[in-house]
Formats: structure tokens, sequence, C-alpha cells
């Protein structure tokens, strides 16, 4: 992603960072859940409290127990927290009640969820939104019994829109997707406006511009779809490009509801459709991989060599996500995502790195892994790719372990014969955790290293900076024409933070900050 991030959001980065997007995103769903209690309470919503609680509790049961059983059949980990998410986006689609039949669709769409999650899946991926999925089955069965309900998405109210907005915005931007989110708002938003005043004027009422816009932005469920259920991972495309694709179709027929016979393409309709387009993308995006070896690269950096089981695309700089299934998995869960270090060149081989430090579950869990043991890949990710033009300067900036990115790009320059105009500057707290030296090394690109204690030995184009903490002002000694770069970092937010102020000067900025795992 382009973008100068201010001290400010790098704290916030830094913070929400620690937390698992599973339990980030079920404590939002909560926070959400008691907002709407305390809106029905004072007779603010339509919803009354007891529907909410019943409708709540008969869809964490069904969800729960279908994942269960699903879960026991097919050996995975216990994973209560994707339960409970899935009841909750449900429970702000459905319309709550306490009719038994209704209650009983309630449990139809919960149950129909959560199979989902194990039936339509493709190499580690949904196809579709699981609640989407649920929502639109009943909203389907309704059809020839209308006491089981359908969805009303009731969440789209001004007053359920402050919470929406607040949570949803904290979300997206510890998942990077505010952006894509933002052009679905402001399409099905355009959309809906434009759809809404064609009929307006088509019954011969007058347009009221600022009071439609309001209600088309406040009062519809586009807020609540984009923050919660289009921004999910596992239904995404990898490539930016393709997201932005993905929501602006989903805008538009979210925008502009369609007959189809009985059934119109409403809201989460839109976005199962939208789930196809994405699903089209990601044919070639998943893959398995098989332990090979492992090294210690640094006295704190470890490398895994995989054996892919068949060719996949990917370009250098792009992450995958890998899944390591262990019992008792910690708040964060069993998937985390590794820069690949090896270069497309390189394949079948695969090579990942990570470092050593903290004691969580999925640390120990990878640690354990042994060679001959196969693993999944739910995606390859990211735009953090080099200008296509070759001509083009950049200005590399790794701290750390964030050098693994660039090490897959200097790879794959070297091995397709390109030259480029590239600078690196390396950032590690000593000498010993400077990590790749010797492939980076082979690529001729002038290394600058920053660290507190002058290194003994450095290859030859590698200049040590001096022991000086490295800030805008160091960064810009360093490399004086940043101006005429293209600039590249990838280290932890506080770092992209500090250097903010040098690389604004920068022709463009693309960071792949991380906050640890």
């Amino acid at each position: 992603m382009s973008a100068t991030l201010t001290a400010g959001s790098t704290r916030v980065l830094g913070l929400i960072g620690r937390v698992s997007m599973y339990r980030l995103v079920l404590s939002s769903l909560g926070l959400l859940a008691v907002y709407a209690l305390v809106l029905s309470f004072a007779g603010q919503i339509g919803p009354q409290p007891l529907e909410i609680v019943a409708s709540a509790v008969v869809l964490a049961v069904a969800c729960g127990a279908t994942d269960l059983v699903a879960q026991g059949i097919l050996r995975m980990p216990r994973r209560l927290e994707s339960s409970l998410i899935t009841a909750a986006i449900l429970l702000f689609v459905l319309r709550p009640s306490l009719e038994p039949l209704a209650l009983a669709g309630f449990a139809l769409a919960g149950i129909v969820a959560s199979a989902s999650k194990y039936l339509l899946v493709w190499r580690g991926r949904h196809v579709f939104n699981p609640a989407a999925t649920g929502a639109a089955v009943l909203t389907i069965v309704s059809i020839w019994a209308p006491d089981l309900g359908g969805s009303a998405w009731w969440v789209g109210t001004p007053l359920m829109a402050i919470g929406v907005l607040v949570l949803g915005v904290l979300l997206l931007v510890r998942t990077d997707k505010l952006p894509i989110v933002v052009t679905f708002w402001l399409v099905a938003m355009a959309v809906a406006f434009v759809r809404t005043s064609i009929q307006f004027q088509t019954a011969g009422f007058p347009v009221d511009v600022p009071a439609l816009l309001l209600q088309v932005a406040f009062s519809s469920p586009f807020l609540f779809l984009g923050a919660f259920m289009l921004s999910e991972p596992l239904t995404l495309p990898p490539r930016r490009l393709q997201q932005y694709a993905v929501a602006i179709v989903v805008g538009v027929l979210a925008g502009w509801p369609i007959a189809v016979g009985a059934i119109t393409l409403g809201q989460e309709r839109a976005l199962l459709i939208g789930n196809l387009v994405a699903f089209a993308f990601c044919l070639r995006a998943a893959v398995r991989l098989r332990v090979e070896r492992r090294r210690d690269l640094t006295p704190t950096v470890r490398e895994l060599t995989f054996h892919a089981a068949r060719p996949f695309a990917f370009s250098p700089g792009q992450y995958l996500e890998l899944d390591v299934p262990h019992r008792r998995p910690d708040a964060r869960g069993t998937r985390r995502e590794f820069s690949i270090v090896s270069a497309p060149e390189d394949l079948p081989e695969v090579r990942i790195a990570y470092k050593d430090g903290s004691q969580s579950s999925y640390k120990k869990a990878l640690a354990a892994v042994e060679p001959g043991s196969t693993l999944a890949v739910t995606g390859v990710w990211g735009d953090f790719v080099l200008p296509s033009r070759p001509t083009a300067p950049v200005l590399l900036v790794a701290a750390g372990i964030g050098v693994t990115p660039f090490v897959s790009q200097l790879r794959h320059l070297r091995a397709t014969g390109q030259r480029r105009d590239a600078v690196l500057v390396y950032v590690v707290s000593d000498p010993s955790e400077l990590a790749f030296q010797d492939e980076i090394a082979a690529s001729g690109v002038p290394v600058v290293v920053f660290s507190r204690e002058e290194p003994r030995e450095l290859p030859a184009e590698w200049s040590w900076a001096g022991p000086d903490r490295v800030d805008a002002d160091a960064l810009l000694r360093t490399v004086p024409d940043i101006a005429q770069r293209v600039a590249y970092v990838s280290g932890p937010p506080r770092l992209i933070s500090d250097l903010a102020p040098a690389l604004a000067k920068a022709k463009s900025l693309t960071t792949d900050a991380f906050a640890g795992y």
C-alpha cells in the first residue's frame, strides 16, 4: 500500500497488531451487539432486547455445534471464535424474533453458514462468505416457508451506523483493507443514489439531494457489509487491483438490487457474486508445501525450505499465509503470513524465514514441524512488488527480518539478468543479525548497514552508516537522491513512522509493515 504513516496510526497498528484477527473481529462484533442492546432498551431500533438475545443464542448454538461436528470429523483444531463470528454477523443480517419458526430459520442459516466453511472450500479458501451463504439460503427457503424469516439487515440504521463505522474502520486499518472497502462504499452509495433518484422522478416526487445522500449513507447496510463481510481475507483475491475489482462489482450489485424471479439480488447475494469473481482470481493462489529442511541464519532468524506440490504463481515481494494446525492455538489462531524469500525461478523450492523470540503457540508448532510434513498455504498475497518500469530508481529499506521480500526481489533480478538502480538500507540491532548476506551481495546492489556496533567484515558494495540511530535525517544523509527514487520499506510500524519525513520526499512509498507474531 502506498502510504505515509503518522506516529499515531503507527501506535494504533502496533497495539491492535498484537491481537489475532479472530479475536479482534469477535470483540468488535460483541461490542456492536452490546451497543445494539442498549439502543433496543432505549427503543431506538426495531428489534426488541429479548428478540436479539434469543436469536443470538440460537445462532451461537447452531454455528458452534455445526463447527464442532465438522472439526471432529475432519480432525481439525477447535475454533470457537470462528463460530461466534459467523453467528454474530448473521445476527445483524437476519430479522431477530421470538417466534419458534423464525428461530428455526436462524438455526438453519447458522448450520448452512458453518457447513459452507467445510463444504464450499478450495485449497484452504472459502468459495463464499459463510454468513452470506447462510442468509441467502434462508431467503430462498423462505419463499416457500415465509414464517422462517429471512435477511432484514436491521443493522442499516443511522444510530447503528455510528458503532459500525467506528469499529469497522478499526478492523480495516488493522487489515489494510480500508481503501478497498471505501471504494465499495462509494460505489454502492453512488449507485443507490442514482437508482433512488430515478425511482423518485419516475413517481413524480422531488429529489432532496442532501436528505437522500444521508439516507443512502447511514440508513443502508453498506457500512456493515463492507467492514465485516466484504473484507473477509479468505474470500478476497490476492492482488490489490483484483480486490478493487471485486469491491466495485459488489458495490454495483448491492446499490442496484436486481430481481431474479421471486428473489431480489440484494446485499448478501451481491456479495456471493463478488465472491465468485474473487474465486476466479484465486484459483491458482493456493498450494501445499512439503517441509524439506530448516537452518539457522542468525542467532534469532530461522529459515524453512519447502517443496511445492505443484507450480504456483507469485511475484517477488509477495507473502504467503501458512497454516500450521496445532492443539490449543492461542488467540491469533493457526495461520500466519510470511514473505517469500525465494524467487519464482527457484520453484518448486520455496523458502520463508522467521524470527525466534516469542513463545506463541504458532511459533512452538512451527518449530516442531518435522521434515516431510505437509502444510497448507491458504493464499499468496500482496502488492509489495518492484515497479514494472525497470529504469525506475528504487530505495529498499529493511529492518531485521523485514529484509525477506527484498531477498526474493534481488534473487529474481539476478536470475532474469535485470539490472536496476537500487540501494538497500539494512537496519539491524547487531551485526550478527545480518541475514542473507551472500544472496544480497550476489545481486551487486549497494547496501548501507545501520547497527549499534560496526560489523567486522562486510561484502563489497556494503558500508556501515555508523552507530547513530536510523531516523529521517540519517536516511537523507545516506540516500541524498531519495526524491528521485521509488521507496519500499519493510519493517515494524515504529521504523516507518521514524522515517516518514524523509520517505515523504520519495516519488512514491510502498510499505510492508508488520507487528510481529
